[in-house]
């Protein structure tokens, strides 16, 4: 943690930041005393939302039959099965 008074620290601003970037906590102080801290910025994290689509994909009886899974293997078979392009 860095302690540094409000000159330095508009004097210092992008030096600051780059640090604060990298990890390091900057603390600015005035007459001595903190009254700020510069940290670096976590985005908030996306709460999945779940139940979200409920009603709106519908998988009919079937969907998953053996003979689906086959067509499905089909169309990629020759996919798999292709020489490397290196």
């Amino acid at each position: 943690m860095k302690f540094v008074n409000t000159h330095e620290a508009k004097s210092q601003l992008s030096k600051l930041i780059a640090a604060a970037r990298a990890g390091e906590e900057i603390v600015i102080c005035q007459a001595g005393k903190p009254v700020a801290r510069l940290t670096a910025f976590e985005p908030a994290r996306k709460v999945p939302q779940l139940g979200k689509w409920r009603d709106k994909i519908v998988l009919h009886p079937g969907w998953d039959s053996p003979e689906t899974d086959a067509e499905i293997e089909a169309m990629f078979e020759d996919s798999l099965n292709a020489p490397d392009p290196k």
